[in-house]
């Protein structure tokens, strides 16, 4: 794979739901060796450190989890991912889910600066589509998705400087959708596959036309990697495990996938709780991941020569 400019972002948000540890994240992936793992590919590397969220007057609501903190971090990730996204390729080191309420409007609004349409490939158990007047938990880190499609019901939230088409965003691995999202899916033509999807076709027949699509529309593509994509056996430090989840070969062959289209512009790292992980296992297993998304191979694959 050519080097890239790689650029860290630190995005320790833990406003997103009730439970606490996100915030650990970005000093775990860190600690974990992503900025080695990806120099050792031949990228170069700069860590921006991590980001602080914006401060404002928005009242809190009844029903919402720190509605005025996930707002101030909407804000401020937002203008971080644009300016990122001018220095190279951005990897957002999370920090919960909530942070893409903010990173992919960001990398949407570059792209549209560029002339360039922006894709969306969302690796998650949960599709992330509440709004603000659907989410039963009140966990804000369930709702970036809608946002930034241009759903409407977030009021408080900033205008969006584009929003992403839902027919240019792919969801793999669901496993756990609330019955308002999918109504709301339903209206839209999202794409998304569940796990009985990836077990009946494999995951590279639901990925590959996904990438024709982006390739072919000259696209950027963003890609929200969230740990509890991968079955929690593999990778425990999330507090919202769903069991049944992508093995650790399927999520290589993801990353594998992406290298080779050599499409991704910008990657989320989030929701790792190193509060409940076992040994750094699941922060090095997402290092990894993303070592395969930038080029990191076991075997080089020369074209076979005809006997």
């Amino acid at each position: 794979m050519q080097s890239q400019n790689i650029v860290l972002v630190g995005a320790p948000l833990d406003c997103g739901k009730a439970r606490k540890g996100c915030l650990m994240g970005p000093d775990a992936y860190r600690t974990a060796g992503i900025s080695r793992a990806l120099t050792d590919l031949g990228h170069r590397v700069s860590d921006l450190g991590d980001v602080v969220p914006d401060d404002n007057h928005i009242a809190e609501r009844v029903g919402l989890v720190n509605l005025s903190e996930t707002i101030g971090w909407t804000t401020a990730l937002m203008r971080t991912a644009q300016d990122a996204m001018r220095q190279g390729l951005p990897i957002f080191l999370g920090g919960d889910h909530a942070l893409s309420l903010g990173t992919v409007p960001g990398v949407a609004a570059h792209a549209a600066q560029d002339g360039r349409p922006q894709f969306v490939l969302w690796l998650d158990a949960h599709s992330d589509f509440n709004t603000l007047e659907t989410t039963g938990s009140g966990n804000l880190h369930g709702t970036p998705l809608a946002y930034a499609t241009g759903q409407s019901g977030f009021g408080g939230f900033p205008p969006l400087p584009a929003a992403v088409p839902a027919h240019q965003t792919c969801i793999i691995g669901l496993r756990s959708v609330d019955l308002p999202e999918r109504a709301l899916m339903e209206q839209t033509d999202i794409r998304g596959y569940d796990m009985r999807a990836i077990d009946e076709t494999g995951v590279a027949n639901l990925l590959a036309p996904f990438l024709k699509d982006v390739a072919m529309a000259g696209g950027a593509l963003h890609v929200s990697l969230d740990v509890d994509f991968l079955d929690p056996a593999h990778a425990p430090a999330v507090g919202t495990t769903v069991p049944g989840g992508a093995t650790v070969r399927e999520a290589h062959l993801v990353m594998e996938m992406l290298c080779d289209s050599g499409l991704m512009t910008s990657l989320d790292l989030v929701e790792l709780n190193p509060m409940l992980d076992e040994r750094g296992r699941t922060a090095h297993l997402m290092v990894d991941l993303a070592a395969s998304a930038l080029g990191r191979r076991i075997f080089d694959r020369p074209t076979p020569r005809l006997m």
